[in-house]
């Protein structure tokens, strides 16, 4: 068995496609037994609202997705979250970065070598004691924090390559860059975060949208710097528009909410969601109780699924 989570971020309504991605999180874990786990992730105090996650809440329950334990936020959790990155200071595996994003994107314009393009290029990364005291009296302002990708993999000369299997898109395999672990102004980055938090909750399987795939690297390699157990991972594949654009709110009736007021219950879309599960999912209008016997992770598609309206 193997405790999963869902980690909606208070920032407005679910359409279905988080919906979607929260059920299939719900199943991998209810079907093999395990607990499930719901963490708020609130650190974006702009976007954040009570009235959100009460909402969220609400239609997660709607479509019939239950959680064992209290509800963790990520607000309540700096703690957590300044420790590591002492335990990565004292390691010398972080360093400040004053770079703009205008400095970034045209630094992303130069070669990267085996970094993927738009990577980091470690601007910051070997700047004297002098150099930084020059950047932060010119910058006004207090750096971010980069975790120097490098010394987190042991001192190598080169970016350090990430391998691991995804349960949707098998083997995967690229370079991570020095990226952001503690933002300019004080709050935690989401990839520190969703690590801390992770290893603290002893999640072991993380069931999320494949448009996550690309940061796991950078996740697994901040886990190994700071000796945490990695999860198993699945990447599923997103809900996208009928113009091929990813699911949103801009789409139309795309959330309860919506769909409630066209005469639909939160019982048809989880009918919908389920004709979206590959074939071994009963037709008709299953509740999400009912997808739980024959769900089978090996059988979900590959491909994004299309919500017409």
């Amino acid at each position: 068995m193997a405790t999963g989570r869902f980690a909606p971020s208070p920032s407005g309504e679910l359409h279905l496609g988080n919906l979607r991605t929260a059920l299939l999180a719900w199943l991998f874990a209810r079907s093999a037994g395990s607990r499930f786990l719901v963490r708020i992730e609130d650190l974006d105090p702009e976007r954040s609202r009570p009235e959100h996650e009460a909402g969220q809440l609400r239609d997660l329950r709607a479509i019939g997705i239950d959680w064992d334990g209290e509800l963790v936020r990520q607000s309540e959790r700096t703690d957590l979250y300044r420790d590591a990155v002492r335990q990565l200071e004292e390691g010398d595996r972080v360093y400040p970065c004053w770079c703009t994003r205008a400095e970034i994107r045209a630094a992303a314009q130069a070669p990267h070598g085996p970094l993927p393009e738009g990577s980091y290029p470690g601007t910051c990364r070997g700047l004297t004691s002098k150099q930084r005291a020059a950047r932060e009296r010119s910058a006004g302002r207090r750096p971010s924090m980069r975790l120097d990708a490098r010394a987190a993999s042991g001192g190598s000369k080169r970016p350090p390559t990430v391998v691991f299997d995804d349960r949707i898109h098998g083997r995967i395999e690229s370079a991570v860059d020095d990226f952001v672990l503690w933002r300019w102004d004080d709050t935690p980055a989401y990839n520190l975060a969703v690590v801390v938090d992770d290893a603290d909750q002893r999640i072991e399987q993380v069931v999320r949208g494949d448009d996550l795939l690309d940061t796991t690297s950078r996740q697994i390699l901040l886990q190994r710097a700071l000796d945490l157990p990695t999860p198993a991972y699945a990447h599923v594949p997103l809900v996208l528009a009928p113009n091929g654009e990813r699911l949103a709110k801009r789409h139309g009736a795309v959330t309860l909410a919506d769909r409630a007021a066209l005469g639909e219950s939160a019982i048809d879309a989880v009918a919908w969601m389920a004709t979206s599960l590959g074939p071994a999912a009963p037709r008709g209008r299953p509740t999400a109780a009912d997808l739980v016997a024959g769900f089978d992770p090996a059988a979900l598609p590959r491909e994004p699924t299309v919500f017409a309206g």
